[in-house]
């Protein structure tokens, strides 16, 4: 997908969310968020979009030394569907203000602007997800979207230790994992190194050879993947296929969480 595609998906998974949560209760609990209620989630939501938008209008060269952003809450909670709609039409207006190719700072691997705008666009989604599953919905996930976002994931998880401090024990002596979309999307391996872990860079972009042997496999619908690997899915769910070494598959799902 290119950085447009990523825009447009930005507007298009707020707008669902929005839809989703606009006439809901803001006291219902998010199961995939535990301890948080809907209120919460659309606040924090809201909170991420303009964060990243005043990253971007600034296209900062260095990490931030602050985090103070004026987020315009508004007092009841009722009203912030309505503030996150908002907070997508000012990210999407400083979209289309510069070259989305620019450099730019970015904590992950790809040091442009259009960094942030595909960062914003999955954890829009995902918590679109969190949102319409606490309502009782059946979520949707377009194939090749989500396949996108694996790939997102796999590719900066070997940068998130400052967040996600778990992730520096996915180690090992050279060991692999291969996730494989069953639904024809994607195909990526994981190499765990006594230093290290990442995507192997002959298959960075899903295109690997899902017949090469793998230490262990994970196989699912892109959708599900993607859903598994930010813990909204238990991996004994049903659709999710595993095969080979167990225990690297526990060590992986113990430490990778985002």
């Amino acid at each position: 997908m290119t950085p447009q595609d990523h825009r447009a998906a930005v507007a298009a998974e707020t707008a669902r969310f929005v839809a989703a949560v606009q006439h809901a209760d803001p006291a219902l609990p998010v199961p995939g968020c535990p301890g948080w209620t809907l209120a919460d989630l659309v606040r924090h939501a809201g909170s991420v979009q303009r964060w990243f938008t005043v990253l971007l209008r600034q296209r900062i060269q260095e990490p931030p030394r602050s985090r103070d952003v004026d987020l315009r809450l508004p007092e009841q909670a009722e009203q912030y569907p309505a503030w996150l709609a908002e907070a997508a039409g000012e990210a999407a207006a400083v979209f289309a203000e510069g070259d989305l190719d620019e450099p730019m700072w970015a904590w992950g691997a790809d040091q442009h602007a259009r960094f942030w705008v595909r960062r914003m666009l999955f954890e829009t989604l995902v918590h679109r997800v969190d949102a319409e599953t606490a309502l009782g919905l059946k979520p949707e996930i377009d194939p090749a979207l989500a396949a996108d976002g694996v790939a997102e994931f796999l590719t900066n998880l070997p940068f998130a230790a400052f967040f996600a401090p778990g992730t520096a024990q996915l180690r090992a002596e050279d060991r692999t994992i291969r996730f494989t979309s069953t639904d024809g999307e994607g195909d990526w391996l994981i190499r765990l190194r006594p230093d290290g872990f990442g995507l192997d860079a002959s298959e960075a972009d899903g295109s690997g050879d899902s017949g090469a042997t793998a230490d262990a496999t994970v196989r699912a619908g892109a959708a599900e993947l993607l859903l598994l690997l930010y813990g909204r899915l238990d991996r004994t769910a049903a659709g999710i296929e595993l095969a080979g070494d167990e225990e690297l598959l526990a060590h992986w799902f113990a430490h990778s969480a985002f």
